[in-house]
């Protein structure tokens, strides 16, 4: 007896149930009786629930089972259907497209929330309150630069950047900014950390603190002289 090939048999057009379930369909549609058809396609659903572990993580939708059933019938079952009779057309129906943002970051080494930030800055009315925004902000765009490049920014390209941001409406004087290193207070505080890193490799590596020159303590040479 020569096997039958897969190429060979009616394609599966719902692939989660299997051939099998796809052939009790068409034997369904063979009855003549419509009461009875109705009855053994119920008698299906069930038997799909049981033999589709997928089911069991799914909410509870026994619509869907039976808007299945029709889909494999290939819409040419008529039976007593206890929900509306699905259409083809809203069953397979495109969904919409999503459009995803298409705002240009104009300094991508920034980010997109930066320029939202200067939007916000932008709001301030109080010449002290938007100079401190104006300070967050050159400290948040330095940090974010250094954070993917191993050159320092100057604090001359900041101010220039959320000029160029902020339309020329936040500005703040250079000479102010480097003299009082108002950008550069995150980074001092990072190089503050890094001796205190270095010396903890230094004396993981050497093999012990800061005592290590000191000669270990001789228990037998104490107790001869006090003999």
């Amino acid at each position: 007896m020569i096997g039958e090939y897969n190429t060979a048999r009616p394609h599966i057009i719902l692939k989660e149930y299997g051939r099998n379930v796809q052939k009790l369909v068409e034997y369904i549609r063979s009855v003549p009786d419509k009461n009875k058809r109705t009855e053994l396609s119920a008698t299906l659903i069930e038997l799909i629930k049981q033999l589709t572990p997928s089911l069991k993580d799914q909410p509870e939708n026994p619509q869907r089972l039976w808007d299945d059933l029709y889909i494999i019938a290939d819409f040419n079952l008529d039976i007593n259907n206890p929900y509306p009779v699905p259409e083809p057309e809203v069953l397979f129906k495109k969904p919409m497209k999503v459009n995803y943002p298409q705002s240009k970051v104009r300094f991508k080494h920034y980010g997109k929330n930066i320029e939202k930030l200067v939007k916000e800055a932008l709001k301030k009315e109080d010449p002290a309150e938007k100079e401190e925004a104006i300070i967050y902000l050159g400290k948040l765009m330095k940090t974010f630069f250094g954070a993917w490049n191993k050159e320092m920014l100057d604090d001359s390209v900041i101010l220039n950047d959320i000029k160029i941001m902020s339309e020329g409406k936040l500005t703040l004087n250079i000479d102010k900014v480097r003299e009082e290193n108002l950008f550069e207070m995150l980074y001092r505080e990072r190089k503050k950390l890094q001796p205190v890193q270095g010396e903890r490799e230094r004396d993981r590596n050497n093999g012990g603190g800061k005592h290590r020159h000191q000669k270990p303590f001789n228990k037998n040479k104490n107790r001869r002289r006090r003999d």
